[in-house]
């Protein structure tokens, strides 16, 4: 009898560590730095136990040009988080380029912890493929982990 309430019991504890919450859709705002860009999309985040994972898709930026997008804290310059100057969480970058249309697809992950307290992901112009950022940002969502 022990082992037959063990098993439903063990197979619950198992299945709460994979636990997935529903994603989470942001729209993504043009920022100052974005200049003539007419930018616009949106950012996805898919949660598990342990990993963050993030789908972006932007159109209206400038053709074949790389960008680097990453979570930031919060900054103290201002309570609109896309304005607060916060930290990059770099280990939450991810490069791309765009097309020839200047629509751009990001995807990546990263440990959920590392993000937990970021308030907005933004995406810049890159200097590169190294995904150094050369401008404070074209377009920004303010998200909640």
């Amino acid at each position: 009898m022990k082992k037959i309430l063990f098993m439903p019991a063990l197979a619950l504890a198992l299945g709460s560590c994979a636990m997935m919450y529903a994603p989470m859709t942001y729209t993504l705002a043009k920022q100052p730095a974005g200049g003539a860009l007419s930018s616009s999309g949106t950012v996805t985040t898919t949660r598990d136990g342990m990993t963050v994972m993030t789908s972006a898709m932007v159109s209206g930026l400038a053709p074949n040009t790389y960008y680097v997008a990453h979570y930031h804290v919060q900054g103290t310059a201002s309570t609109d988080p896309c304005s607060s100057g916060g930290a990059p969480i770099m280990s939450s970058a991810i490069v791309g380029q765009s097309d020839a249309m200047g629509m751009l697809k990001l995807s990546g992950s990263v440990a959920a912890a590392d993000v937990m307290n970021a308030t907005y992901f933004n995406i810049h112009t890159a200097k590169d493929a190294t995904g150094a950022p050369a401008d404070a940002g074209v377009t920004c969502t303010s998200v909640k982990m």
